[in-house]
């Protein structure tokens, strides 16, 4: 009961996040003129974003493939699945247990252990993670901001040079548990003595489990293709909001788009109601009026920027959940448990 009480604790402050960002965006906005926006959209280049969004989310697959290759030759089928279910759960669900359920679902299928493939899963995050801060340092060099907007450009840099700091903790901390397990294992089990004897109990007999489980692939074409998918995730994760602000008759660079991509990247780690409702719009929205934007023309674009990211994502997981005869309410139960461990 104490951990569904955690659990209620945390969707009701996204609730109230979502809601405070909702009620500033909002705030001060002629609805007409925001209408009068939405009329203007060209759904040529709608078509086009919702089309390029679903083939970024597919590639996620590929990508997956190659980290899992040295545990399995799996199936391109259970990959694609998995994947797109688990994005369509981290939209609909809390906590992002969609991660939890990919990593259930797939080890199933595919008759693998889950912490092995919830290993291959911190590898793609890791690598997500150093793709966005590329972005972020290719954005320094080539985006042109508005004068008066320097501020925006510096806090950028302060959040990237955070990001950096803790992927390269994280990175250093799995270099050193793979080549040393034992004695990393053992200070962890030092580090962890004030805490009551069962946390240490479960802590360490997962990570043994966990560290053993992350591979990368020996070949380099294997590295190399890992790179490639990695770089064409991230420009189809660019492109539809650059085709989203065509639509609106918004002709701006292409860094603009990996601009306000950045700061949606920082938006979806805020914890927030599911589908990232308020964070996900206000991220758009000041990343857009940094270029002088007005703020209905932003919320406009914002809001169709969220729908296209997310609504064909969910309409595809919901098919693939048809297709392996698994309930929503039946995802709900698998992956819960293991978020609360």
């Amino acid at each position: 009961m104490k951990s569904c009480g955690r659990v209620d604790i945390k969707f009701l402050l996204g609730i109230g996040i979502s809601l405070f960002f909702l009620v500033l965006l909002f705030r001060k906005v002629d609805l007409g003129q925001l209408l009068t926006t939405l009329r203007s959209l060209d759904y040529r280049y709608l078509a086009a974003a919702v089309i390029i969004t679903l083939i970024s989310c597919c590639s996620r697959a590929i990508r997956w493939h190659y980290l899992i290759l040295p545990q399995k030759r799996a199936k391109p089928r259970n990959l694609l699945s998995a994947t797109i279910i688990c994005y369509m759960a981290n939209n609909l669900l809390p906590a992002r247990l969609g991660e939890f359920a990919r990593a259930i679902v797939f080890a199933n299928k595919e008759a693998l252990a889950v912490s092995t493939v919830f290993a291959s899963l911190v590898i793609d995050r890791l690598f997500d993670g150093f793709s966005v801060l590329v972005i972020l340092v290719i954005t320094f060099f080539i985006v042109q901001l508005p004068p008066g907007m320097e501020g925006i450009q510096q806090g950028l840099v302060t959040g990237g040079y955070v990001m950096l700091a803790l992927y390269l903790l994280v990175i250093a901390f799995l270099i050193v548990l793979k080549r040393s397990t034992a004695r990393t294992i053992h200070v962890v089990g030092l580090v962890l003595k004030p805490f009551p004897k069962v946390v240490a109990d479960k802590t360490v007999p997962l990570l043994v489990s966990f560290i053993s489980g992350i591979q990368l692939p020996s070949r380099a074409g294997d590295l190399f293709a890992i790179f490639l998918s990695c770089v064409f995730i991230w420009f189809t994760a660019a492109w539809p909001i650059d085709l989203i602000l065509q639509a609106f008759g918004i002709h701006l660079p292409f860094s603009a788009s990996l601009f306000v991509l950045v700061f949606l990247v920082f938006a979806v780690m805020v914890p927030a109601s599911p589908g990232y409702v308020g964070t996900y719009h206000a991220a758009c929205v000041y990343g857009l009026m940094a270029f002088a934007i007005p703020k209905e023309q932003a919320l406009s674009v914002a809001l169709v920027v969220h729908a296209v990211a997310f609504f064909p994502v969910i309409f595809l997981g919901f098919y693939f959940l048809w297709r392996e005869k698994i309930s929503f309410s039946a995802l709900k139960t698998i992956a819960a448990p293991r978020s609360s461990q």
